[in-house]
């Protein structure tokens, strides 16, 4: 109790000599304690700092922002070292950001801090937490701490596991908070980096409470088809993505808007992907040519191009969708992926040869793609798998024997794929 009393001191002593440091003697003692309380500090011996950087805290608080700064871990060290006066200690550590905004301002980040070491102390007063977060949160707006920002979602999350808050309220409140996180990823500085870390940390707080319908619900109210905020489309298109809603008629007309507005390769590569999977052959071939004319690395642009094949293959354009894949190649050679590909349009394109024992001559033609992308590593496991399953389709020795074909003998397959191969049989 002595010890607690003591400590408490701090509360009832801030009027001693705060406004005038005219006195000498006192002016040099305040001049002391802050250089003695600050070598410990500096060597995070914080037990030690704290009678030294008390007596600067009472008499001279004017005197420098740092008493301040500084008070937070030396007030914390005391809370670890002595659990059972906790609360009274709490009290000091927010009374210490209280007078810090008095004598230096900065109201907004400092009640961000407030709230973000409430929070961490104890969360069973996340609503009063809540409170200051929200606060700092309404006056810094996207200059708003990572911490503040941070913790306004984990008080929601904890107020809504206790029944104080709803899911409703945590919905709103990512998607309140998601707009500073956009804006501070999108727009690069020396906050940026921090703010990625702690998405994440967001993230994972808000996964048990996402879904597609309810996200979809919250952002639809808030774009039109001619809605020109760039940051929202890539907050929009950006947590749809993550949350596997890319499906949606909302991810769709956001990222129209977005392509039409910021028009990039990657993006226009997603409207081709998207468009493939909505049956939209044409605007599919358009946006992956555009990707491909947009990108400048060899690397992505034959990825591009495999997207394009992708898009001609939907189509039925089995020449052309081979053709991009060859595109690929030239950029990327020997790559399996490639070679997948090209095996599937030739599966795709079969039945498009003439009569069924022409169709199933064209799996030779697949199988061989296949086999070329079984020395690639990556694509290895995929293609034997592929030649297991398209072998069972190769024509019959009978079959065979009727066309005058010959097993292991040259035969070249026709209408748009005019390979050569050698002829085998699935019996």
């Amino acid at each position: 109790m002595i010890k607690r009393i003591g400590f408490l001191l701090l509360i009832s002593s801030l009027a001693i000599n705060v406004n005038g440091q005219e006195d000498a003697s006192l002016d040099i003692k305040c001049k002391e304690n802050r250089s003695v309380y600050y070598q410990y500090y500096k060597s995070k011996d914080y037990a030690s700092a704290l009678n030294p950087w008390r007596y600067a805290f009472l008499n001279c608080p004017n005197s420098a922002e740092n008493i301040f700064r500084h008070g937070p871990k030396i007030i914390k060290q005391r809370m670890s070292d002595d659990k059972e006066n906790m609360s009274a200690y709490i009290d000091t550590l927010l009374m210490v950001f209280d007078q810090r905004i008095k004598y230096f301002g900065k109201e907004g980040y400092v009640l961000g801090l407030k709230g973000y070491e409430l929070l961490q102390a104890d969360k069973n007063r996340s609503e009063e937490a809540l409170k200051y977060l929200q606060q700092s949160l309404e006056i810094e707006k996207n200059k708003s701490s990572v911490k503040a920002v941070y913790g306004y979602m984990r008080a929601m999350v904890n107020l809504e596991k206790l029944g104080i808050k709803t899911k409703e309220d945590v919905l709103a409140a990512y998607d309140f908070i998601s707009e500073i996180i956009q804006f501070n990823i999108v727009n690069q500085s020396k906050r940026t980096k921090n703010f990625i870390k702690y998405s994440d940390m967001v993230e994972d707080l808000f996964a048990p409470y996402a879904n597609c319908n309810d996200l979809i619900d919250l952002f639809s109210k808030k774009i039109s088809s001619q809605d020109d905020d760039i940051i929202l489309l890539k907050r929009i298109t950006t947590l749809l993505n993550k949350k596997e809603c890319t499906g949606s008629d909302l991810f769709f007309k956001a990222s129209i808007r977005l392509y039409e507005l910021e028009p990039s390769s990657s993006s226009a590569n997603q409207m081709s992907k998207m468009s493939i999977s909505r049956g939209k052959a044409s605007d599919a071939i358009a946006f992956a040519k555009d990707a491909v004319d947009l990108e400048q690395d060899k690397h992505i642009k034959a990825k591009y191009y495999l997207t394009l094949a992708d898009a001609y293959r939907s189509a039925g354009s089995y020449s052309s969708a081979r053709n991009a894949v060859y595109n690929a190649l030239e950029l990327r050679d020997a790559w399996g992926e490639a070679y997948i590909n090209l095996g599937n349009i030739y599966v795709a394109g079969a039945k498009s040869c003439g009569s069924d024992f022409d169709a199933q001559t064209v799996y030779w033609v697949a199988v061989d793609a296949f086999k070329r992308a079984l020395l690639d590593s990556e694509t290895k496991d995929r293609a034997a798998k592929s030649i297991n399953t398209y072998s069972k389709y190769f024509p019959t020795k009978e079959n065979c024997f009727f066309y005058g074909i010959v097993e292991g003998g040259e035969h070249t397959v026709g209408c748009w794929i005019q390979q050569t191969t050698s002829a085998r049989t699935s019996d």
